[in-house]
Order: C-alpha cells, then structure tokens, then sequence
C-alpha cells in the first residue's frame, strides 16, 4: 500500500504511477512495493450515503434529541470511530433546523 504525500490518504494505480485517490497528486510507482500490489474489483459505491462533503445532508439519518440552540427536536447524524477500537463511537448532530453541530459520546 501506497499513501499520498500530499494528504495521507491510499493511492491506486492508473497507468504506470500512482494516484491519490482523494486529491489526484500522483508520483512514480515505488518498485519495491510493486511486486506486493494486489488489485481489487472496483469498490461498489450503491450503498453510500453521502460521498462528497459538499452535498449537503440529504440522505442522511435523523435522531430525535434536542438542540441545545433552538430546541428543535431532529438532528441529522454521522458515526465516527474517533479513538481506539475499543472504545465507542462519536455521533455528530447537525440540527434539521438552525444547522448547529454538537457531538456525543455514546
């Protein structure tokens, strides 16, 4: 596995060098890690939610809990792991309402 320099994230290979999956920068490939690439089937994308940040929070699920800012009752939420494995996840809340974000730690 190859990660980009630029922003930490996995590279594929296309033609020859490696691409950054999330920012487009490539290199040439690393020849010593060359020999352990596997390739996989594309990745099926049918059952994402929501890919890019800038698409707004359509298709995201709600919760019922409380705004601490308007007291609206519906919030849109994600799930994070944001510490270790063991440890449980992080539910952030964008309001339905006002848009105030908040977290909780289940």
């Amino acid at each position: 596995m190859q990660f980009c320099d630029e922003c930490g994230s996995m590279m594929r290979k296309e033609d020859g060098a490696m691409v950054c999956s999330s920012c487009g920068h490539s290199e040439a490939q690393d020849e010593e890690l060359a020999a352990a690439f596997v390739s996989t089937d594309a990745q099926d994308t049918s059952d994402v939610i929501e890919s890019d940040p800038e698409s707004g929070d359509e298709g995201k699920p709600t919760a019922e809990v409380e705004c601490d800012a308007c007291g609206n009752g519906t919030a849109w939420y994600t799930i994070k792991q944001t510490g270790s494995a063991d440890e449980p996840p992080t539910r952030f809340f964008k309001c339905t309402e006002c848009g105030h974000r908040w977290r909780s730690y289940s």
